[in-house]
């Protein structure tokens, strides 16, 4: 017979069945059935608990396949009355018949009878009426919690008395009730005035969901007393503004300043961004306490922003040593729709529970309209819910009626209360509307227009939530009517002076017209990046050196010899010493370092083999954590994601500015997984929100004849980005120039984001290595000499990365004596003098030639050859492949063709 859930069907059939499979071997059914047939032993075994005025006593015999039957009610209700509870604003819920007597086979019992309740209610015997009445009460009332998924018995446990102790009925008192009164109608008032104000303006309402809002206040009263120092939030645009200045605490004035059409924003600083993508560094006091809002800067690409959060969380616990991971709170707000329809969700949540990525748990809010822009839920998802895909991670689902603002607290506590206990996700599904369309120029009723007359018939949370206290004497009568007028009489005196502010804006502009200044970020031109020869003495050997009870592979450790003979002589540093000496010499100066991406520990090409392992009982140790009195380096081989975990390395670097982080791709070509990051963050934070980034990413780059998905990184995609002083894109040709290029992003002032195009066969190339003095003199050359130049250069041969060792060896089999070859290392910020300067010392050739592996469409020529010609005031001659649809060809034989004649090409052309 096909196994089937608990939750799947109920009749005293099946369960005798199952129970007796069950006890002749528990590993014969399911885990779920498992648990329900031991709570229904213990509840067997444990003397009764007559409730009071029970008939039946302590001796009482129980029929056992009517107990049976309630045991199994009971586990129904607990898994599947979330489909019966009251949680839609807009709707009632739709029957469900197996929670129907008939369906858990009760309609033949009497419901007088007592029966055993088990571990519900404490084992007491009660009527079969009231053990239905006070399921139906905790399990189908404002909050529907779905918990029965999680496989840990402790976590499931810890949901189920927290939820029946209090059967999920919040007991408030008038004062706290007050508390979130006021939070409602200060978001609603704050709503209103903006749609009068600024008519027709965009703003994202959330009307409708204003219990977010008293969400997000009970996380940040509760804080302090759990241990939580720091929140970080993530979330979309709906109801940013809000939260913006009525959680965060940025000043109304400024915010309305934003929304005139006479202000014209300082872009010294940046382009700037609109209104509800805007970030806030805030700070609150909860009894003399202080704890640190941020909500993060973000796109208007939904649930982008995710993994971006956790980053900095976890950067913020590890800069304070928290090894549990629990004083820094990531609170993520989605969309209904955007929380089923955008892979991003599930990438984050699959981070959750990884070593390198965990962050103490993250706090889920949904704001759940019940649609997504004009798409109704079921155009807009597979699952019932629109929280499925946190059932992957086992995490608590408490979906809850947005106009119950008690219901919505208590459902927030009990999230929070299980991230603190667990160290692991729990989610808030708000249940509720919006209340005009997608945005305030947008008309919902055309196409959703049932929905839409319903909403505008439905009373507003604050108008619900004031008549239901007035009514249990926690408010007077014009409770409701006073808070309205007291936040109208605030916010008019916001607008009066923001006007003030752009009264003397204007006042000023008139007087002292002023042009448009492009706005160009600082960058560092030069910075000392060497390191003197007594401090790599003194680290290098940590890179070679094994504890007496380790003994790495064999062939590791003929690799970690040559390293050390390489050092002893001065020379022929390959890239995996060059690479390994940059971090060493950067943790004894006190540098941390995260390294993150997929088989970064070993490195995809096996260069890195930075955490070793002894065949002999599979221990690892990492040798650069053996530097003396150094920083610690932490290596995470990464998820199979791109995109979350570039996100979460950006988010990372932004919290420690002092700190080397890199993600490294498998193969440059995946890149392109985490395009959104790229473009959106990592490339215009700093221009869009003024947030500076040192990330580094390492991008295997090279044409060797591996095809077209495992050959480019897209240099071209990343030199289209750079602008304004962004970026730093470089391309190293050998071990000197990646060491100095690593140690530069540390050092330097300002924090740039650093694109290198990593080298595949250069990895171990015998011409492709640098000495000791490489390290401790000169530093990056943004433009690389010959080193073998022509005594009288008639070609100047303009290349970079590993096809200069194909030119160079072409060069000394022709015995070509009038062609020098420069690379260009950096791209951007291209150093033209430098170039002008080797031109110069060359003899000021007329033939200029750039020559590329990739196709005339791809990587540096369309980027370089107009900055080659502003320079010198020469158009360089192109040599390389034709452009091309496709990257790269896919048969080795056609490859090593093309790649002669590219090769013929630079010399003939």
């Amino acid at each position: 017979m096909k196994h089937l859930s608990v939750g799947s069907r109920w009749n005293a059939d099946l369960v005798a069945e199952y129970h007796e499979r069950w006890k002749q071997d528990p590993q014969s059914v399911e885990a779920d059935w498992r648990a329900f047939f031991e709570g229904f032993e213990l509840g067997l075994s444990l003397p009764p608990k007559p409730a009071k005025g029970a008939a039946a006593g302590p001796g009482a015999a129980v029929d056992a396949a009517a107990q049976a039957k309630v045991f199994a009610a009971i586990h129904a209700y607990r898994t599947l009355a979330h489909l019966q509870a009251k949680t839609n604003p807009l709707a009632d819920p739709t029957p469900y018949f197996e929670l129907t007597d008939k369906a858990l086979g009760l309609d033949t019992l009497s419901v007088t009878q007592p029966y055993y309740t088990g571990d519900f209610l404490g084992g007491q015997m009660l009527p079969l009426s009231e053990i239905l009445a006070k399921l139906k009460a905790t399990y189908c009332g404002p909050i529907g919690v779905e918990y029965t998924h999680i496989q840990d018995g402790a976590r499931r446990r810890w949901l189920q008395e927290r939820i029946e102790s209090c059967g999920l009925r919040p007991a408030y008192d008038a004062a706290a009730r007050r508390s979130f009164l006021r939070t409602i109608v200060q978001a609603e008032q704050f709503e209103r005035f903006l749609h009068k104000t600024f008519v027709g303006a965009k703003r994202f309402s959330v009307e409708g969901g204003e219990t977010l809002l008293v969400a997000l206040e009970r996380l940040i009263s509760r804080s302090p007393g759990l241990g939580i120092s720091d929140i970080v939030i993530g979330m979309a645009h709906r109801g940013r503004l809000n939260v913006l200045v009525n959680t965060c605490g940025k000043k109304a004035e400024y915010l309305f300043e934003g929304f005139s059409e006479n202000h014209i924003p300082d872009t010294t600083n940046g382009d700037g961004d609109v209104k509800y993508h805007l970030g806030y560094e805030g700070e609150r006091s909860v009894d003399g306490r202080k704890v640190a809002i941020t909500l993060a800067f973000n796109p208007s690409h939904l649930e982008a922003v995710n993994p971006v959060v956790l980053g900095r969380a976890r950067a913020r616990v590890d800069l304070q040593s928290d090894g549990k991971r629990s004083a820094a709170l990531p609170v993520l707000i989605h969309g209904d729709s955007a929380f089923a329809g955008q892979g991003i969700v599930m990438e984050t949540f699959n981070l959750s529970n990884v070593k390198g990525y965990a962050v103490g748990g993250t706090v889920h809010i949904v704001t759940n309209n019940q649609v997504g822009f004009t798409t109704g839920p079921e155009e807009a998802r597979s699952g019932r819910h629109c929280t499925e895909i946190a059932k992957f991670v086992e995490a608590p689902i408490f979906h809850v009626n947005g106009d119950d603002p008690d219901a919505v607290v208590l459902a927030t506590e009990i999230a929070l209360e299980y991230r603190q206990q667990f160290a692991a996700d729990a989610v808030v599904d708000i249940v509720c509307y919006r209340r005009y369309g997608h945005n305030e120029t947008d008309e919902p009723a055309f196409t959703q227009p049932v929905l839409y007359r319903t909403i505008s018939n439905h009373p507003s949370v604050a108008e619900l939530y004031a008549s239901r206290l007035t009514s249990s004497g926690s408010t007077p009568d014009g409770e409701l009517a006073g808070l309205r007028t007291e936040f109208e009489v605030l916010l008019n005196a916001a607008q009066d002076r923001a006007k003030a502010a752009i009264a003397v804006e204007v006042a000023e502009r008139e007087k002292t017209p002023a042009a448009v200044c492009p706005f160009q970020s600082p960058y560092d031109a030069s910075v000392d990046t060497t390191a003197p020869e007594a401090l790599l003495q003194k680290v290098a050997p940590a890179l070679w050196t094994m504890p007496p009870d380790f003994a790495p592979n064999p062939k590791i450790k003929r690799l970690l010899d040559a390293k050390a003979e390489a050092f002893k002589s001065g020379a022929n540093f390959d890239w995996s010493l060059g690479e390994g000496l940059a971090f060493a010499s950067l943790l004894a100066e006190g540098y941390p370092i995260r390294i993150s991406g997929q088989d970064c520990e070993r490195g995809t090409f096996s260069h890195r083999h930075a955490v070793l392992h002894d065949p002999s009982n599979d221990a690892e140790y990492c040798p650069l954590n053996a530097v003396s009195g150094g920083e610690s380096i932490e290596l995470v081989n990464s998820t199979l994601s791109e995109y979350a975990v570039l996100g979460f390395d950006y988010g990372y670097s932004l919290e420690a500015p002092d700190s080397l982080v890199i993600w490294e791709a498998q193969f440059g070509d995946f890149a392109n997984g985490a395009q959104i990051m790229i473009d959106q963050f990592i490339a215009s934070s700093e221009s869009k929100w003024g947030q500076t980034s040192g990330l580094v990413m390492l991008l295997p780059h090279g044409f060797e004849g591996q095809g077209p998905e495992h050959s480019s990184a897209r240099l071209e995609r990343f030199l289209q980005l750079c602008a304004e002083n962004n970026l730093q894109v470089v391309q190293p040709s050998t071990p000197a120039q990646l060491f100095h290029a690593l140690r530069r992003q540390v050092k330097a002032e300002h924090r740039k984001p650093l694109v290198v195009m990593t080298p595949k066969s250069l990895l171990r190339h015998k011409a492709c290595v640098s000495t000791l003095h490489d390290l401790t003199k000169g530093g990056f050359a943004a433009v690389l000499a010959d080193p073998t130049p022509a005594a009288t250069t008639e070609r100047l041969v303009l290349c970079s990365g590993k096809i200069f060792y194909e030119l160079d060896a072409e060069r000394a089999v022709r015995k070509d004596t009038t062609t020098t070859i420069i690379r260009i290392e950096q791209f951007y910020p291209f150093d033209a003098a430098a170039l002008r300067k080797l031109h110069a010392q060359y003899g000021s050739p007329r033939k200029i030639v750039w020559v590329q592996d990739e196709p005339q469409n791809m990587a540096g020529w369309s980027f370089i050859a107009p900055l080659v010609e502003s320079t010198l005031g020469l158009r360089p001659v192109y040599a390389g492949r034709d452009s091309a649809a496709s990257p790269a060809v896919g048969a080795l034989s056609v490859h090593k063709v093309e790649q002669t004649d590219v090769i013929r090409q630079a010399f003939n052309a």
